[in-house]
């Protein structure tokens, strides 16, 4: 006789099989027919598979984001607001008020602020108060920018290449999850990288509408 405890049990286990089912489902789908457009968002065929400084840092990511817009400014229009961007910065030019719900410390300013100009090669900063550390890796001024985490496993780059309407602004995130569990890379596929895609894109639109404005009005340049 099946004892109550053991109906319960079972319908537990049919549940959680279930649940599996699902999200084993839903991984799929979003491999298939999603994936592809939310790492390379705005990018070309070209773009997304070209190579950008920083790539060797490394060398075999678990995710490999590429993203870009254009920008119809000159380079020197849109430097100065990659430089100056970090925590307790210039900020990130997304949505600050989840930025700051994680505790990240970023107000997006809509100035180029003069005491963040002068970034160098080897210099760190701190991703919000418990976020990981970034060292500037590589620095060729109004072409590459790149980041590396204190740990390795995060290299971000951009590149700036010039084109008929301006600039073409290219982010890269590469990314390594060596002791990663099947739950934090499920949950890294599902909710990080489309969140991913929302955070960056609303960063190479800010990034952009700053940079147009800058190259109209080269006085909107905060005083030293």
């Amino acid at each position: 006789m099946t004892t109550p405890l053991g109906i319960n049990g079972f319908g537990r286990a049919r549940t959680l099989i279930g649940l599996g089912l699902a999200v084993g489902g839903l991984a799929t789908a979003y491999r298939v027919f999603l994936r592809e457009r939310c790492l390379t968002w705005g990018a070309t065929g070209d773009e997304a598979s070209m190579t950008m400084p920083g790539d060797d840092l490394l060398a075999e990511p678990a995710v490999l984001a590429t993203r870009a817009i254009t920008v119809h400014a000159p380079a020197t229009a849109v430097w100065p607001w990659l430089v100056q961007m970090g925590s307790g910065r210039g900020g990130a030019y997304t949505y600050d008020w989840i930025e700051n719900l994680l505790g990240l410390d970023m107000h997006s300013a809509r100035e180029v602020l003069p005491e963040f100009q002068n970034l160098k090669v080897g210099e760190t900063y701190p991703l919000g108060p418990k976020g990981p550390r970034l060292r500037v890796e590589i620095l060729d001024p109004d072409h590459a920018l790149v980041f590396r985490s204190e740990d390795g496993n995060w290299v971000w780059a951009f590149a700036l290449l010039h084109c008929a309407e301006g600039i073409r602004l290219i982010s890269r995130n590469r990314i390594a999850m060596p002791h990663a569990s099947i739950p934090a890379r499920l949950f890294n596929l599902l909710v990080m990288e489309p969140g991913s895609l929302i955070m960056e894109r609303r960063m190479l639109l800010g990034i952009k509408e700053r940079a147009e404005a800058l190259a109209r009005n080269p006085i909107s340049i905060a005083p030293a």
